[in-house]
């Protein structure tokens, strides 16, 4: 019995220094990172007024984003980044290897199916693929975050960074504490909530702080995730739980405090657009012809919404003419910029950040990215196909944040930093977060740490952009690694 207590003590100690030297080395990494992003700053803004002269909309582009934007090469990076996406993009239409649904979920997706293609029948034969996307996600008590599945964690579709690890949430909390604080009496709110995990690590985090808002606002859509969101902050913060406020739409202006948007844009419903012979046409969706099985099938039509064509001019202006060859399909969101707009008519001072996966616009409509960056999560595996079984997978596309850039300005917003996720919790003392942690937890936080900001996993791709109205701090999380010019 003792030799088995010595041999545990023993391996305890082995996870315990194991976990030491984890956190050693991801701190070591983040100081590393931290000077060559500092070199790199000086050296963009050394070049400033060269690339201002030659960038698209030049004048007032750089007038909002003093580092003017970098266009001279695409890193091996981006490179590697887009043969994987178009890689597994081509592997996944092919043929999608996707465990079946059950006998109830298949019926589920059988009557979202019929609602569909009834009015694809009233519309005339087609919708575009916004509307479908609209109704896959959000038909009432059948879309997906409307219908009753789990969506989040390890028995869902995917993992968001708030699950992942509770890093993130703290992290965020010292952003909104600088806010909050500047503000005095502020709120906070949160749009589409998810399962509810951040609002109650927060709220943990900002009460750590000392700095709790007056109001923790939740705008969800989905009755079902209302109801998770309810009963997970019950079990975990029923102390704070009357600071709670769930909301059906925007508060009345004016509304000063914090916006929190993680991963909320790239399930807003994009339009589909593909270069044909004869210009630019729409991805619709229609019923095949077939054997009368009412399958679902694309379709081209004329561009449905005049905002199409001038986001397209838009593509060309900022990637040449030619940019756009034969066959290059891609997406474009303008229900994101959309909701932009109505969250700045209720702004009267604050930030507004969003979190999310996407690229400025010259790398979003690279030609290398010839397929778009459309993807569908189905019990975490990632496919192409947003036909198959619609209400029991999720939809997504990456943002373009150059878009929300400027439709942030055109609604008065100021465009107060813009940098990667990874550059963003470093800035906001991850690896504080993790020192500071009991030995115990350190191998397992340090695992998060990597995660969430090396450049291979989520730390390049997911972006923070921060939107600002009569707020004027310089932003803690942008401390690091500012890359407004690359917009």
């Amino acid at each position: 019995m003792g030799d088995r207590s010595e041999q545990g003590g023993r391996a305890r100690l082995r996870r315990e220094a194991r976990g030491r030297r984890e956190a050693a080395s991801v701190i070591e990494v983040a100081d590393a990172l931290h000077g060559s992003a500092s070199g790199r700053t000086q050296d963009v803004r050394g070049k400033r007024n060269q690339r201002c002269e030659t960038d698209f909309d030049s004048r007032r582009m750089c007038e909002a984003f003093p580092e003017g934007r970098d266009t001279s090469r695409m890193t091996e990076r981006f490179n590697s980044e887009t043969k994987l996406n178009m890689s597994e993009r081509s592997k996944h239409n092919t043929s999608p290897a996707l465990p079946p649904p059950s006998p109830e979920a298949q019926a589920h997706s059988a009557r979202l199916q019929a609602l569909i293609t009834a009015e694809i029948a009233a519309s005339g034969g087609v919708i575009s693929f916004a509307r479908y996307m609209e109704l896959a996600l959000y038909a009432p008590g059948l879309g997906y975050y409307s219908a009753g599945a789990r969506k989040f964690g390890a028995a869902g579709d995917f993992i968001t960074a708030p699950e992942l690890s509770p890093l993130f949430a703290r992290c965020l909390a010292r952003q909104c504490e600088q806010v909050l604080r500047a503000l005095g009496r502020a709120d906070v709110l949160e749009v589409g909530a998810g399962s509810g995990v951040l609002v109650a690590e927060m709220l943990n985090a900002l009460a750590q702080l000392g700095c709790l808002p007056e109001h923790y606002f939740i705008l969800e859509r989905s009755a079902d995730l209302r109801e998770r969101q309810q009963a997970l902050l019950r079990e975990r913060v029923p102390q704070w739980l009357e600071r709670v406020v769930w909301l059906e739409r925007l508060p009345a202006a004016p509304f000063r405090g914090v916006v929190l948007a993680n991963e909320l844009l790239d399930a807003l419903p994009v339009h589909l657009f593909t270069i044909a012979d004869d210009g630019p046409r729409e991805l619709c969706v229609g019923v095949g012809d077939g054997d009368g099985d009412g399958a679902l099938t694309w379709r081209t039509a004329p561009l449905s919404d005049p905002g199409l064509q001038t986001r397209l001019a838009a593509i060309r202006r900022t990637l040449g003419e030619d940019a756009l060859p034969l066959g290059y399909t891609s997406e474009i969101n303008l229900a994101a910029e959309a909701w932009l707009g109505s969250v700045a008519e209720v702004l009267a001072a604050g930030v507004i950040l969003l979190i999310d996966y996407g690229f400025p616009r010259h790398e979003y409509y690279h030609s290398q990215r010839a397929s778009g960056t459309l993807m569908c999560h189905y019990r975490h595996r990632a496919h192409g196909d947003p036909l198959f079984l619609p209400g029991l997978q999720d939809i997504t596309a990456h943002v373009d944040f150059t878009a929300l850039a400027e439709a942030a300005l055109d609604n008065e917003l100021s465009v107060a930093g813009y940098t990667t996720q990874g550059a963003f919790l470093l800035a906001s003392g991850i690896t504080e977060q993790l020192a500071a942690a009991g030995e115990k937890e350190q191998l397992q936080l340090a695992q998060h740490v990597k995660k969430l900001t090396l450049p291979h996993e989520m730390g390049e791709l997911f972006k923070v952009l921060a939107l600002t109205r009569g707020f004027d701090e310089p932003l803690l999380g942008f401390a690091w690694r500012d890359l407004r010019g690359k917009l």
